[in-house]
């Protein structure tokens, strides 16, 4: 009883690790002005999972605050 405890902590613990390291991810915007549209990639590197949404999201706004055209971004 008290190994399959362990093997259960030890393989939960692994999961966790696996899902949580930092990886490159690749963010693309496409901006649409008027009837035309352009897409646009920025690459994060070295960042976990929600760091790399935040930037992405962080593009996406800064891109919609010029006030030209409509952007969409995602991982």
């Amino acid at each position: 009883m008290k190994t399959t405890r362990i093997i259960t902590a030890l393989a939960l613990l692994g999961m966790g690790m696996i899902t949580s390291c930092k990886k490159n991810y690749t963010c693309t915007c496409t901006t649409v002005i008027g009837v035309g549209s352009f897409d646009a990639t920025h690459s994060i590197d070295n960042a976990y999972p929600n760091d790399a949404k935040k930037s992405c999201d962080n593009y996406q706004d800064e891109a919609n605050s010029t006030g030209i055209g409509s952007t969409t971004c995602h991982l």
